[in-house]
């Protein structure tokens, strides 16, 4: 052509850019940029579409800037794609800059802003501003719901959970297979697997991820033999597994300790379905084997693995070390984590723990040093509760909350009646240097222990107490919790890094293993 237009070049740009030859679709687009064309509003979102779907952050800065000398910078489909890319590309603060210049929004701008936030783990904010939308007459359709159900699942907060449910009911909109997907997630994540059933159980019709999804539910809540009756339920169904599935039944029977159903399960893969295990699929086996103590046929088994380890697979292998004390495999692990993963405080703070454990204080002074020479700092354990449609948040020793002083006499009044019933601290999880005295007491401050006092005191009897923590919760908590939910006589949720453990007469969902 002799003459190429700006619809001709937006053409070449955006095809190549649908058939997902992203080379070639940038190749084109810098020929057009030096070829003096005017740029406009239908070749720079394309452009910017490359750039967020291959993570090019830096590459759609620079476009960003062609957007200013263009003067479009007010233009609604390039300011959308501008916020859309940053969003996917994890920098949700400066798409949300994008956003806040915007002089008019549509419902895909509202959409996409709503999701980036939730992705990069700011769910509050997302739901903020789907409450700002409506606000100014922007009617959601099903696609901003489901990302909207996927910042509740993120959340974990049921009220959230419900209310977005009734919006959805209100709205009537039909529980297809995406919406009724992510519903299922996300009241599993609220920490209530009925609900998720019976969404489940509602949908008329059912894909694989729909399937894997509610086995996925029963697996974190510690229903490992609910989840692996689903999986005969959905062949008969005519849907066949897929390597989420797989995912999906493997963490369901690490969670229960099935060790035998798992390892029939995992060889099945191949052998039944043609589904080579990838790494997600060994760690499962890792952590596993490794919870179970069978570490030695953990690793047999990771030696025969062909594929490049990441960091949940040595992760996996790390925290059966805590759980099982393997010192010794605990530092191989803990120094491949270190390689892929420097800057994650969470290693150093693992493997530190581990060295307390077997009283090797001196390791962990080193381990702490090198955090300090790194500038890290151990991620503070914290504790959420939701009464009232408000959260309140505990951390250890915490007296801040306008009613700690009824927080501590309830923990006192339990304290009594806990030791009644043949409660005694387990000061294997304190593991400062310090002497039993003062680790009982550090025990008793625990962030859960003060989020369950404050749900007693807030609530009506009878009612569930749901708190989530950010760490795994702690073995005495657990103990603890188990005899408040027989003692009080109410059920406790608590949704910990790992999974939902649901306390109820005396006894958890985990079965004590976890």
């Amino acid at each position: 052509m002799k003459d190429r237009d700006n619809v001709s070049w937006s053409v070449m740009v955006g095809g190549f850019a649908k058939i997902g030859d992203y080379e070639n679709s940038l190749r084109i687009f810098r020929e057009y940029i030096r070829s003096g064309s005017r740029v406009d509003n239908y070749t720079l979102p394309f452009a910017l579409r490359v750039c967020r779907d291959t993570m090019s952050v830096q590459l759609g800065t620079e476009i960003h800037h062609l957007v200013y000398k263009a003067g479009l910078h007010s233009d609604l489909f390039v300011s959308a794609a501008l916020v859309d890319m940053y969003a996917r590309c994890a920098r949700v603060d400066d798409a949300r800059k994008v956003f806040d210049k915007m002089s008019r929004r549509d419902m895909v701008s509202w959409t996409v802003m709503i999701s980036g936030y939730a992705e990069c783990g700011d769910p509050e904010e997302s739901l903020v501003l789907f409450d700002k939308m409506m606000e100014e007459g922007i009617v959601p359709d099903k696609v901003t719901m489901v990302t909207v159900v996927f910042a509740c699942a993120k959340l974990g907060t049921m009220h959230k959970a419900k209310m977005v449910h009734d919006y959805i009911s209100r709205r009537n909109f039909s529980f297809d297979v995406i919406l009724g997907t992510a519903m299922i997630d996300m009241y599993a994540k609220c920490g209530s697997v009925d609900a998720a059933r019976d969404i489940f159980d509602w949908m008329k019709e059912k894909n694989v991820i729909t399937w894997s999804s509610m086995i996925s539910a029963y697996g974190i809540h510690g229903h490992g033999r609910t989840a692996l009756e689903l999986f005969p339920q959905m062949l008969e169904s005519g849907i066949r597994p897929n390597r989420i599935t797989f995912v999906s039944i493997l963490s369901a029977c690490s969670h229960a300790g099935l060790v035998n159903e798992g390892r029939q399960f995992f060889h099945s893969m191949k052998r039944d379905y043609s589904i080579e295990p990838d790494v997600k699929h060994y760690t499962c086996m890792v952590d596993l084997l490794g919870r179970a103590g069978k570490l030695d046929e953990a690793l047999e088994l990771s030696s025969r693995m062909k594929l490049e380890k990441d960091e949940g697979f040595w992760g996996a292998l790390l925290g059966a070390c805590r759980i099982h004390g393997n010192v010794g495999l605990a530092e191989k692990a803990a120094k491949s984590l270190l390689e892929l993963g420097p800057q994650n405080s969470g290693y150093y703070v693992l493997l530190s723990n581990i060295y307390a454990n077997v009283g090797r204080w001196e390791d962990v002074a080193k381990i702490r040093d090198l955090m300090s020479s790194r500038r890290l700092k151990k991620t503070p354990g914290g504790t959420w509760i939701e009464i009232n449609n408000k959260t309140h948040q505990f951390r250890v020793g915490d007296k801040s909350h306008p009613q700690s002083k009824e927080i501590y006499e309830m923990l006192k009044v339990l304290k009594e009646k806990l030791e009644l019933a043949g409660y005694v601290p387990d000061t294997n999880f304190v593991l400062h240097d310090v002497d039993e005295e003062l680790k009982a007491e550090f025990l008793y401050t625990h962030s859960e222990k003060l989020a369950i006092a404050f749900g007693l005191i807030a609530t009506a009897d009878g009612t569930t107490i749901r708190i989530a923590k950010n760490l795994r919760v702690c073995g005495d908590c657990h103990t603890f919790t188990k005899l408040v939910s027989a003692i009080v006589q109410r059920e406790i949720i608590v949704r910990d890094a790992n999974r939902f453990h649901d306390f109820k007469e005396g006894s958890c969902s985990c079965g004590d293993y976890w």
